[in-house]
């Protein structure tokens, strides 16, 4: 057999149909007292429903995470998370408010209680990232991993299909690329493969009827399960294209993920090919080379915009990216060869399927 090392990650996870109202004890067993809560202007909403339920242990409701955590955000959260005297966060929303959080715990060492409310996956992850410049650098500290995660599936109802069919295929991703990690091992192997037939058989339920609890509720596994992937073994090209799209750029994060990854699995299929057909087989295929169009095909399912020119990214910025990405590139089956990523991207721009 392959030696390999698994790290498990020290994450409590509590997952169920209106677990938001277990908050307060959950606080209890972190040891925390005064929790600041974290989300997006567009879910205060959220936020102040947190805020009710813990009483007098909310130091306060910061509504101000936005994509990408760009890093005067960052310093502004820390700074009210002080002002107040918080000694955890309570970060309810998707990755842009547990982003922030990590943002407060990297510097401040403050635990995190992440709730989220899409299928991003960054709860279950060490790594964090903060855009300055127009780039968005990333880094992996345990300070940054939420101690405790509440999945109440119960939140995602109001997540609108598209932006839940996008932030599956996000998800997706994760898992797809922890089978061809440089890192990758049995057990993530195994979650990998589960997540991407739980989110590709859950994510059409969600598009079809938004308040089909069982379909929210697979989907919501399936994505705890690509986080863990996420968070345990290295990620590879599609990830990098995905962050320079999102800094240089600033595309919406889960969109540019669904409209890349058919793209960039496709460019592993034969460096890839052993993992990329598991991939396969969860997806309702056989071969490697197939997960390229399954891939494109689900997002047509999902009604999800098939090119990056419908998300903003200019004429340019094919090539653009492809130079940023080759000069610093991530572990890839592939190498990262610029002509050829850029064609792919520029096929991606313009809303062709892989080939």
């Amino acid at each position: 057999m392959n030696p390999f090392i698994y790290q498990g990650l020290a994450s409590r996870v509590v997952f169920g149909w209106g677990k938001l109202e277990t908050l307060a004890d959950e606080l209890d067993k972190l040891g925390a007292r005064r929790a600041l809560i974290l989300t997006t202007p567009e879910q205060r909403h959220l936020g102040e429903r947190v805020a009710g339920i813990l009483g007098e242990r909310a130091a306060g409701v910061y509504p101000q995470a936005v994509m990408h955590v760009p890093v005067e955000v960052a310093r502004a959260a820390r700074e009210e998370a002080a002002r107040l005297g918080a000694d955890c966060c309570v970060a309810i929303g998707g990755g842009s408010t547990i982003g922030l959080g990590k943002a407060i715990a990297l510097e401040s060492g403050l635990p995190i209680l992440a709730v989220p409310t899409t299928y991003a996956g960054s709860e279950m992850t060490p790594i964090y990232g903060m855009t300055e410049n127009r780039l968005k650098k990333t880094g992996r500290d345990f300070r940054v991993l939420p101690k405790t995660v509440v999945y109440d599936p119960q939140l995602t109802l109001s997540l609108p299909t598209a932006i839940s069919a996008c932030s599956g295929m996000n998800a997706m991703a994760h898992a797809v690329e922890a089978l061809y990690a440089q890192d990758a091992n049995p057990i993530i192997t195994l979650m990998a493969e589960e997540s991407i037939r739980a989110l590709a058989e859950s994510l059409p339920g969600v598009v079809a009827n938004p308040e089909d609890a069982e379909a929210r509720s697979r989907a919501l596994y399936g994505a705890w399960l690509a986080g863990i992937c996420l968070g345990s073994v290295g990620m590879a090209i599609h990830h990098k294209l995905c962050h320079t799209l999102g800094g240089t750029f600033n595309l919406p994060h889960a969109q540019a993920h669904a409209v890349v990854l058919p793209h960039a699995a496709h460019y592993n299929r034969e460096a890839a090919s052993e993992p990329l057909r598991r991939a396969a087989r969860a997806l309702g295929g056989k071969e490697a080379g197939e997960v390229g169009a399954l891939l494109f095909a689900l997002n047509q399912r999902l009604g999800i915009p098939a090119s990056l020119a419908e998300l903003g990214l200019p004429e340019e910025g094919p090539a653009e990216t492809a130079v940023i990405a080759c000069s610093s590139p991530y572990f890839n089956p592939r190498p990262f060869e610029q002509d050829a990523i850029e064609a792919m991207l520029v096929r991606a721009w313009q809303g062709l399927p892989p080939a």
